[in-house]
Parts: structure tokens; C-alpha cells; sequence
């Protein structure tokens, strides 16, 4: 991820480069000084990601492009870094794939073509794909429909109470 970010911050794009240093600010220390089942909303790089690990406990975002410079990747990287409390509330992890070159195993298995927003549950399911940037309130009205959402929503505020 580091790696987008610098390429991003080196061609100069400046709403680019705020969104990054957003992203870089936000995201949560490693996984390994964090609480196994703590939800961190990320960026993480594909390389490193690893979907089966998320299981029932964090909903994928997977954000991939062709380049770093894709004009989708970058506008969706704006929202999601605008959006980050909404992400953490719903247990989301934004992972990122800008190598096609790289064939990562999240690569292989989504198999996307240029830009690709792809949203998963937390059941390794995914839920939708889109060729195009959604603004936060769109994919938090998409997570909010989906049956275990749902069912953590009422757990959480239960009727009655």
C-alpha cells in the first residue's frame, strides 16, 4: 500500500494525495500489535491480505485497478477515506490491488477487469461488483441489506430496549 500511496503523492495529484494521506493516517496499526478480532477498515495491499483469515469477523472491500493512476481507483480511494468511521462500524477491511503484473491470490480468484470495486460479507460471499466508484453512502446502504448486517444490527438494538 505504501507504494500506492508514494506513487499517488509522486504524480501530484493533489486530491489524490489528500485521500492517500488520509488513508495512511487512518489506517490501523499491524495486525500483529492489534487484538485478533479487532475490525480495521485498512488499506491493506493484496499482497498481503488474506480473504479465508476474514471470515466471519471482517467484510472485504476489494478496490483493484491497472495502475495506481486509474482515475476510478483514485476517486474511490477519495471516498473510502472519507467514509472511514461508517467502514469501521460495519467490521470492513479496504484492500488493494493496482498490479495486474503482480497476480496476487486476491487477483486470481476475483478476476477483475480494470477498475473493480468488489463489496464481500462476512460468509466469504461476495455481495456485489461494480465497474465503477461508489461514494461511501452507496456501499454502506449495500452493506446494511445484507442478511448478517442485519442480524448484527438487531443483536446490537435489540426491539424493546
Amino acid at each position: 500500500m505504501n507504494t500506492v500511496i508514494a506513487i499517488i503523492l509522486a504524480i501530484g495529484l493533489a486530491p489524490a494525495a489528500a485521500a492517500a494521506e488520509t488513508l495512511a493516517a487512518a489506517a490501523p496499526p499491524p495486525a500483529s500489535d492489534a487484538a485478533p478480532d479487532a475490525p480495521r477498515w485498512g488499506p491493506i495491499d493484496a499482497r498481503d491480505a488474506d480473504l479465508d483469515g476474514y471470515l466471519w469477523r471482517l467484510r472485504p472491500i476489494l478496490v483493484f485497478a491497472d495502475t495506481p493512476n486509474d482515475p476510478q481507483f483514485i476517486r474511490q480511494m477519495q471516498y473510502l477515506a472519507e467514509g472511514s468511521a461508517d467502514l469501521e462500524e460495519r467490521d470492513v477491511i479496504v484492500i488493494v490491488d493496482t498490479d495486474p503484473a503482480a497476480r496476487t491470490e486476491v487477483r486470481q480468484r476475483m478476476r477483475p477487469r480494470g477498475f473493480s470495486l468488489v463489496i464481500m460479507d462476512k460468509d466469504g460471499e461476495v455481495k456485489r461488483r461494480n465497474p465503477s466508484a461508489w461514494r461511501i453512502r452507496d456501499i454502506v446502504h449495500t452493506i446494511d441489506r445484507f442478511p448478517l448486517r442485519r442480524q448484527e444490527i438487531l443483536e446490537q438494538r435489540p426491539a424493546g430496549r
